[in-house]
Order: C-alpha cells, then sequence, then structure tokens
C-alpha cells in the first residue's frame, strides 16, 4: 500500500502523459503530488519528507517545464530527487549515531551497527546510480535531448508541443517530430517501469541481505 501512495504521482504521469503529452502530464503530477501530500497528513499526521521534497522539486522544474515549454526541465527532477536522497544517506552516514536506514527500520529489525552502515551505503549508492540512469536514458538511450534539439533547430520554433506533430508539421519536420516524441516517450515509460523495476529489485535484494543479518530474540528457558 505505502508503495502504491508512493508511486502515485508518477502512475498518474504515465497516464495523463498517454492520453494529453507531457505538459498536461507535468500539471497532474503536480496535482497529484499535492494530493499525496494532503492523504498522507490527513491519515497519519505527519509528512513524509520523500514526498515533501518530490513535491517541491515538482514544482519547480515541472513548473520551469509548463513556464518555458520544455520536456528537459522535468526530466531532470527525477535525479535531483535522488541526488538529494544520496546526500541525504551519506550525510546520515557521517553525522550522528544512527544511519537514516537505522531511524527508519530500526523499530521492526535488529541487526548489528555495521550492517545498518553497509545498507546505508547501499542506499546512497542506489540513489546515486538511479540519477545517473534516468540522465543516460534522457541524453543517450532514448536520443530524446539531440531529437527534440533537432526538431527545434529546424523548425526555428523556441518549443514544441510533441503530442501534436501531424497538426504542427508536414514532411522532414514531422519525422523530426515524430522521432522526438517516440524518444520522449521511451523515458516516459522508463520513469514508471524502469524506476520501479530497479527500487523493487533493491529492496529486495535488501531484504535478503537483512535476512542474512538479523538476529534472533533470546528464547525465554523452560522451567524444570
Amino acid at each position: 500500500m505505502k508503495l502504491l501512495i508512493d508511486f502515485f504521482p508518477i502512475l498518474l504521469f504515465f497516464v495523463a502523459y498517454k492520453l494529453a503529452g507531457i505538459y498536461v502530464a507535468t500539471t497532474v503530477a503536480i496535482l497529484a503530488s499535492a494530493l499525496q501530500l494532503g492523504w498522507t497528513w490527513w491519515r497519519q499526521r505527519r509528512v513524509e519528507t520523500m514526498h515533501l521534497v518530490t513535491l517541491g522539486l515538482l514544482v519547480v522544474f515541472g513548473g520551469m517545464t509548463l513556464a518555458l515549454r520544455d520536456p528537459i526541465f522535468v526530466m531532470w527532477k527525477p535525479t535531483i530527487v535522488n541526488w538529494l536522497f544520496a546526500a541525504a544517506f551519506l550525510a546520515s552516514q557521517l553525522i550522528g549515531q544512527r544511519t537514516l536506514v537505522e531511524r527508519t527500520m530500526g523499530h521492526a529489525v535488529s541487526v548489528e551497527p555495521t550492517v545498518w552502515r553497509r545498507l546505508n551505503l547501499m542506499w546512497v549508492v542506489f540513489f546515486l546510480v538511479l540519477g545517473l540512469t534516468n540522465l543516460f536514458v534522457v541524453y543517450v538511450a532514448s536520443g530524446f535531448f539531440a531529437a527534440h534539439q533537432a526538431l527545434l533547430a529546424g523548425s526555428g520554433l523556441a518549443s514544441v508541443d510533441l503530442s501534436s506533430c501531424a497538426a504542427q508539421f508536414q514532411g522532414e519536420l514531422l519525422a523530426l517530430c515524430t522521432s522526438a516524441q517516440a524518444s520522449e516517450e521511451i523515458w516516459v515509460n522508463f520513469k514508471l517501469f524502469g524506476m520501479m523495476g530497479m527500487t523493487l529489485v533493491f529492496v529486495l535484494l535488501q531484504a535478503f541481505y537483512l535476512a542474512r543479518h538479523i538476529e534472533d530474540e533470546p528464547r525465554p528457558q523452560e522451567a524444570d
């Protein structure tokens, strides 16, 4: 249930993108993230740090995408979010006696302090890799950045809504627009399926790692 709530804005972003393009999807993601924050407060009377940071960055980078009509800003948002969390986990490793992982899970699992520190470093590396992977998809794997720049240069326009290529262009420009839209869709699919898949795999690996180091509860001695 918590995982569903955490991915709620991404799911709505994906659906809205398929129906109306990235600008509508960005607006929907901002509203969904605000709703996510409000729901958590209403149910638990507290605010999840991750939800608050995500909403703040989504408002900033999503707002820039909407204001400048440039998808690249909202594409950078997942990387910034993940790198901020990597920095937070690393800071907890260097400052204080308990890491963020231990503060989050220590009430439910008992392991040695060294195990918590190793696991915390694993989260640091995971967040860094996830942020880098996002940029790799944007600039290399999907080819979006190059395709989008080629379209802008060829059309002479400052911005293009890739959800309506056929209504705006013909011939070579239509081919450029279609290519950019297909590349953009690759990133959107990665944002949902790729990031969620990487997160689930990492969480499972974390569970296996913890299972090997969980300290057994002392058993009461039986009366003679």
